[in-house]
């Protein structure tokens, strides 16, 4: 397939905000693929090269992009910069300047989807003396055959700024509609691999069976079961219908726990692979786990190593990044692992068995290593008295709270589900992307000083603005924010800046209330930042019918 013909699309994409027109151009496209276009194109729609699972990145800034059309065009820097200020996206930017290229090559050869997919895989696969020369070569070449337009599409992929609005539902949608196949079946799919390249080619080849029969893999990270928000113990009761399993909620970072044999690996919830930086989790894991196959899931939970008091997750979060001095910071930020949950066994998936008997086969394939590798804390109730003196308890040990889960629940990846429940003390805060900030003033004036906050809108995967916070966060938090943020600014508007929306923070408030100005119909009174959240991406962050059914929960 020629990339035109996905360009094409991409500009019928950017033409509507209409849900169903947008499902039905990715349809269409996908449906009169070959084969082995398939995956290209499902990656491509949504601007990835690399499945979600993957953490390859290309890893390419703009600085890289800028001396890569300097290259090909023969336009000064200057101009391209003035360009780019002038246009606040370097994709349009690069549409402009390739129209105004200086030397244009006869008879070129027209961009296959192959080319740029394989030219833009091998990019991050460049290292060592002379990587930036190698990786802008192959940009190069690809922007040398491209159209202005095809330009503007490839730039765009390579910054991930691509922004068609096709999210997770939309291209869920479409491979449901190109294949006849059941949405349901298409996402219980993904959310159990994470690459809609592999689902759209299952959904193609072998339809509804053969996204009926596809299992989880171990080495391979599923999305995690996501629990509701309840308020009070009688709520929590009455919401759970009887007698269930409560556990401490830790306030941590939730792990999977592949093991294949010797091997083992950790994963976030963002699907990150933390195996090197909690190499005392994997040594806890070979030592305790007796099964020889298994997907296990838990909180890992920072603790001081004085008090054996658990750290807030700011403090465990410090791990999750470092790359260095990880032992030395594994001493200062001991973790403990509390098991809740097992996903496989041995050849078996346990995803549609009973959370009872989950929990029955957890206790047999692990042997406790004290509190250090331990289960999760649990009462099994009804009783109202007994649960609150169980949920007091968890309060006094530092912990955030209970969970409440239904006995007889199968376990859903990546479903916010009505069989698991959350109970804590105080009004649920909002996980956030930032997707703009503010410089500050005075001695703050070289900092990124508040910052605009975003909310997920599931249906496109944009995020529109619910507020903008500047309370809950001191110089240490400003510094490094800054300089996560500035290498993700796409669009510098002198006091203002737009960021690709990376960083989700959690956010705490007074009230949500009904705006005409944010696009999302909400704004946040009195936000305040209460933690970076490192451990979670974009994806990850709430929604705006979250939002809208908070505000709805806060005037009953």
């Amino acid at each position: 397939m020629k990339y035109g013909k996905l360009v094409d699309s991409y500009r019928k994409l950017s033409s509507t905000s209409k849900k169903l027109e947008k499902t039905s151009i990715v349809a269409k496209l996908l449906k009169s693929a070959s084969d082995e276009d398939t995956v290209m194109l499902a990656m491509l729609f949504q601007g990835r090269i690399f499945p979600e699972w993957d953490e390859t990145e290309l890893g390419v800034a703009d600085s890289i992009m800028i001396k890569t059309l300097i290259r090909i065009s023969g336009v000064s820097e200057s101009e391209i910069k003035l360009i780019s200020r002038k246009t606040g996206d370097l994709g349009d930017a690069a549409e402009k300047i390739l129209e105004k290229r200086k030397q244009t090559t006869l008879h070129k050869k027209s961009l296959s989807l192959d080319d740029v997919y394989s030219n833009l895989q091998k990019i991050p696969t460049i290292g060592g003396v002379g990587s930036v020369e190698k990786r802008m070569s192959l940009i190069s070449e690809l922007l040398s055959s491209a159209t202005p337009e095809e330009g503007k599409y490839i730039t765009r992929t390579i910054l991930q700024t691509l922004r068609l609005g096709v999210g997770e539902g939309t291209m869920r949608d479409s491979i449901a509609k190109a294949y006849g196949v059941e949405p349901s079946l298409v996402e219980r799919a993904h959310n159990i691999r994470n690459d809609f390249g592999e689902v759209a080619t299952l959904a193609r080849e072998q339809g509804e069976s053969g996204l009926k029969k596809l299992s989880l893999e171990v080495g391979r990270p599923l999305k995690p079961m996501l629990a509701k928000k309840t308020e009070g113990i009688e709520n929590a009761v009455a919401d759970m219908g009887g007698i269930a399993a409560w556990e401490i909620k830790y306030d941590g970072m939730r792990v999977q726990i592949h093991k294949k044999g010797s091997e083992i690996r950790v994963f976030t919830r963002r699907l990150d692979d933390v195996s090197k930086q909690f190499y005392d989790i994997v040594e806890l894991a070979s030592e305790s786990i007796s099964a020889k196959d298994c997907i296990l899931e838990g909180e890992a939970v920072g603790v001081d190593p004085n008090t054996r008091r658990p750290l807030p997750f700011q403090q465990l979060s410090r791990r999750i990044k470092r790359k260095y001095d990880i032992e030395e910071l594994s001493r200062e930020i001991p973790v403990t692992v509390n098991l809740f949950d097992i996903l496989y066994l041995d050849g078996k998936s346990l995803l549609d068995s009973p959370f009872e008997e989950r929990r029955k086969l957890l206790v047999k394939s692990v042997n406790p290593s004290g509190s250090k590798f331990a289960f999760a804390e649990q009462l099994i109730s009804g009783e109202k008295k007994k649960i609150k003196r169980f949920y007091e308890r968890a309060l006094s040990m530092g912990h955030e709270g209970l969970m409440a889960k239904n006995l007889k629940a199968k376990y859903t990846p990546g479903s916010r589900v009505k069989h698991m429940y959350k109970l804590k003390p105080e009004m649920e805060s909002l996980d956030l992307v930032i997707i703009g900030a503010i410089w500050g003033e005075g001695r703050r004036a070289s900092w990124l000083g508040s910052f605009i906050l975003g909310a997920r809108d599931p249906d496109t995967s944009e995020f529109v603005e619910v507020g903008k916070v500047a309370t809950g966060l001191t110089d240490e938090n400003l510094k490094k924010l800054t300089e996560i943020l500035k290498p993700l600014i796409t669009k510098d508007n002198v006091s203002t800046v737009d960021v690709r929306p990376k960083i989700v923070v959690e956010v705490g408030y007074e009230e949500i209330q009904k705006s005409p100005t944010y696009r999302s119909g909400f704004a946040l009174r009195f936000p305040r930042v209460k933690e970076i959240r490192d451990d979670k991406g974009p994806e990850d962050a709430d929604s705006v019918e979250r939002v809208a059914r908070l505000y709805e929960l806060q005037r009953k």
